[in-house]
């Protein structure tokens, strides 16, 4: 409700545990948002090593500076391989599954908040150099004890954008301030709208997004009403009452992925035992139950090509002339020939027509 307590928010959910979740998240986030001030998140960075039990690339194995850690709000501790696409280590020689990715991770869930997520695994995009991953909206899941393939195939789209439609080249010609220090994307730039006008109509910043400079984090210690602001500012974010869809508009060019999987039980029945010793002397792995945590994941190029996807006029000028003439020859069966001796006639006529009015003025 609102500070006065009137005006309350009511939402109906289908299942009592979807009502518990976001229960328990608006809470969390209410503690989260309090963090900063005891402890720097950033200043405790986890070890990759802590999640990823070995990482191979190409057949080589990867080498630490090939990752970059990131907190995220709901999934925690985070890694993006080969972030800049710079190092030629990462270069792409052939397709197939033995020259891609190959990851086997640490699926343990005695960690996991119970009630921020119900889901054990590991949470997986496919994204773009330079680009913010936002899991929420784009990821997927890797089940325990199943090794995944991913098979990648990158789409390019081109824009026209002027005249043919709104998009933008690096976003400098949009009028929201992008809150994440990446390359331009729709779902970034969303997020940085609806936090602005969240900071400006609520006095706070939601806190999944980053914060605009000189904002603090929403909590109920301080801002005991914030909870009825921010559900009504994204109700209509969702129901497209907000302005963020106008001002937001899609980038000139961007790179997609198509992605297929295959899964398969990992490790085999046959094989367990001595794959869990292995890891238990090479990467001190201790497996305390009998359910599944671990969890193995390829992701490959399946082809060394790309598909461009090209926006062009569907009439251009040469066509629209070319068009007009087949029309004009066909309704009125005349040629350019034609229509100059149209002209020409009508240049005589208007002549003939001045020299006789200009005889009639002498006569008089």
């Amino acid at each position: 409700c609102n500070a006065t307590g009137g005006n309350c928010f009511y939402k109906t959910y289908s299942s009592g545990m979807d009502a518990i979740l976001e229960w328990y998240r608006f809470h969390y986030m209410n503690i989260m948002s309090q963090l900063p001030v005891i402890i720097n998140i950033s200043d405790h960075e986890e070890q990759i090593e802590d999640m990823v039990y070995s990482c191979q690339y190409d057949g080589e194995p990867c080498r630490p500076s090939d990752y970059i850690h990131f907190h995220h709000p709901v999934f925690g501790s985070c890694y993006t391989f080969n972030s800049q696409g710079t190092d030629p280590f990462w270069t792409a020689t052939k397709p197939g599954a033995p020259y891609g990715l190959s990851l086997i991770l640490k699926a343990e869930q005695k960690d996991h908040i119970p009630l921020l997520s119900t889901v054990a695994g590991v949470k997986v995009m496919i994204h773009n150099h330079n680009q913010t991953p936002f899991l929420e909206h784009e990821g997927f899941d890797i089940r325990p004890g199943i090794a995944t393939t991913i098979g990648i195939q990158q789409d390019e789209v081109n824009r026209l954008g002027g005249n043919y439609g709104r998009c933008t080249t690096d976003g400098s010609d949009v009028n929201v301030k992008l809150l994440y220090n990446n390359s331009y994307t729709l779902q970034a730039c969303l997020h940085s709208c609806f936090q602005h006008i969240m900071v400006r109509k609520c006095g706070c910043g939601y806190y999944y997004y980053p914060l605009p400079p000189g904002a603090e984090y929403c909590n109920y210690n301080k801002q005991p009403a914030w909870g009825h602001c921010f559900y009504q500012l994204y109700n209509r974010l969702r129901n497209h009452h907000l302005n963020c869809f106008d001002q937001c508009p899609k980038p000139c060019r961007e790179s997609l992925y198509k992605v297929s999987t295959g899964t398969a039980k990992w490790p085999s029945t046959k094989s367990q035992d001595w794959v869990r010793q292995a890891l238990r002397h090479q990467n001190g792995y201790n497996s305390t139950s009998n359910r599944s945590d671990i969890a193995k994941v390829t992701i490959f190029y399946k082809q060394l090509n790309y598909q461009s996807v090209n926006e062009s006029p569907l009439l251009s000028e040469n066509l629209l002339l070319s068009s007009m003439g087949s029309q004009w020859s066909l309704w009125f069966g005349s040629s350019v020939l034609s229509v100059v001796e149209m002209f020409e006639l009508l240049i005589d006529t208007l002549v003939l027509c001045l020299l006789f009015c200009y005889q009639r003025l002498r006569a008089k």
